[in-house]
């Protein structure tokens, strides 16, 4: 009897050999299919040149989740639309302003920030005050008797060229928690920030209390605003009247769409790849983050009509309301709250068509080895590394608080931070070679990982959420984008 496993062993490591050959030249097959001719080019220029924008809400959007869908069917994937709910409808219907005193008079080109409340038909009106970058002295100095109460407060803005790229950007938003707790205190009529991008470039973004904002908030084109700020310098006293209207307040429904190819080893067990299909509405969401639903698309579409297997389900979604706080990936997580222990990774893609560097690991230090390792089919990607820090903005969030693997593309600043949310925002920006190495990277990564014979690591606890948050100062990070009450009220992330 016990020579049985003795005659087995040789036919049995045969078979290993032989099944880890066959998902070794998937991955290779996969690679070399999304680095040829592919539909993704086309299907981006689709979603932005004839859908365009794609703000939450807006009949735009919702015909690209229909397009989007389509796109999956007729690549014969199985997919389906998920409704979730956002708390408060916005968007920005017609808007102008003023600069005016007794012999001045000129109307700067303005938009408003998400949640800005519309205003009073004759408009908002008040004395405009030079704040400088608004720092807590500068709000300190002027704020002498009340000074800046009912008062628009003029904030200058350094310029954000892609020499500062992201991390000049993420000082914009770091700077801006700071200028808006501060606003609020003194009990000011509005921010007027001065554009960050030059020749008359407007943009906006989400301000740092989400959807709870209460100021009245607008960015106004540069030139405009240094014209404004050198008259206040010279002596001049100026008003701003800002007639703003938007569209709804009230909550809705939106959608995400869910795809995904069946495993078959452990079918059950889901690895999951995200971007999302919304964006602001001033540009057409090329690089933020059009380039990258179609990557997604594509992927799937390719592992299909390669007929590949994979040993786990491989899940690809499109989030939506990314924008306004990533409403539709924490919908996702409460839609699977029943499947999330079953959850390997999430991982997702949101900065443009910069060169793939490696992978945010989001604090697992435990993921790092096994992200190494499936990063080596093809030399000709590059050599990548995996920063161990956790990453607060982007879809990855919900799945990061829920304790479950996620990855967050670190990718080269390229064009990104100039055009971010901008009207610039446009297909021609894209880097067409570099969108289809980067879907390579991505393929090679998510199939690689639902190829692992085992899953070294499994979802971290309450304790461990809890934990890394405290270690790595996330508070701090979610103040950025509105999220920290909703974490410390236990509303969203792992019950803690």
């Amino acid at each position: 009897m016990k020579i049985i496993p003795l005659l087995l062993m040789p036919a049995f490591l045969i078979n290993c050999a032989y099944a880890t050959s066959i998902f070794n030249s998937d991955i290779e097959n996969l690679i070399a299919t999304l680095k040829a001719p592919t539909p993704v080019i086309s299907d981006l220029k689709q979603l932005t040149d004839e859908i365009g924008a794609r703000l939450t809400g807006t009949q735009a959007n919702k015909k690209s989740v229909n397009w989007a869908l389509k796109k999956f069917h007729e690549a014969g994937v199985t997919a389906k639309k998920e409704s979730f709910t956002m708390p408060r409808a916005w968007s920005e219907k017609t808007i102008s302003a003023k600069v005016f005193n007794g012999q001045i008079n000129f109307s700067p080109r303005i938009v408003a920030m998400p949640f800005t409340k519309k205003t009073h038909y004759r408009g908002l009106s008040a004395k405009i005050v030079n704040l400088n970058k608004g720092s807590v002295a500068d709000f300190e100095k002027m704020n002498i008797d009340d000074h800046l109460a009912d008062k628009w407060l003029l904030i200058e803005t350094d310029i954000l060229d892609d020499e500062r790229g992201i991390s000049g950007l993420f000082q914009e938003y770091n700077n801006a928690v700071i200028i808006e707790e501060q606003a609020l205190s003194v009990k000011a009529t509005g921010i007027i920030y001065m554009s960050s991008r030059p020749k008359n470039l407007l943009y906006r973004h989400l301000p740092s209390s989400g959807v709870n904002n209460k100021l009245a908030i607008v960015v106004m084109e540069r030139e405009s605003a240094l014209r404004t700020q050198r008259l206040l310098n010279s002596g001049e006293s100026l008003k701003l009247t800002a007639k703003i209207n938007i569209l709804g307040e009230k909550p809705y429904q939106a959608n995400n769409v869910v795809a995904e190819i069946k495993g078959d080893t452990y079918p059950d067990e889901i690895v999951l790849i995200g971007a999302h299909i919304d964006s602001f509405d001033l540009g057409t969401g090329a690089l933020d983050n059009g380039a990258n639903v179609s990557l997604v698309i594509d992927l799937a579409r390719q592992i299909t009509k390669l007929a590949i297997t994979p040993k786990r389900t491989i899940r690809f979604v499109l989030f939506n309301g990314e924008e306004q706080g990533m409403y539709g990936s924490w919908g996702y997580t409460q839609t699977h709250r029943d499947e999330l222990d079953n959850h390997v990774l999430a991982a997702t893609i949101d900065i443009g068509t910069g060169a793939i560097t490696g992978f945010f690991i989001n604090g697992r230090e435990e993921i790092r080895a096994t992200i190494d390792s499936v990063l080596h089919p093809d030399a000709e990607l590059g050599s990548f590394s995996q920063i161990i820090d956790p990453v607060v903005g982007t879809d990855n969030y919900d799945f990061m608080m829920q304790g479950i693997a996620n990855l967050v593309a670190n990718q080269a600043d390229a064009n990104y931070a100039s055009n971010y949310h901008a009207q610039s925002d446009t297909f021609e920006k894209v880097d067409q070679q570099q969108l289809k190495l980067n879907a390579a990277i991505m393929g090679a990564t998510i199939l690689g990982i639902a190829n692992l014979e085992q899953i070294p690591w499994q979802r971290q606890t309450s304790e461990q959420v809890v934990k890394m948050v405290e270690k790595y100062n996330l508070e701090q990070a979610m103040k950025t984008f509105g999220l920290q009450q909703s974490w410390q009220e236990n509303k969203r992330g792992i019950q803690h």
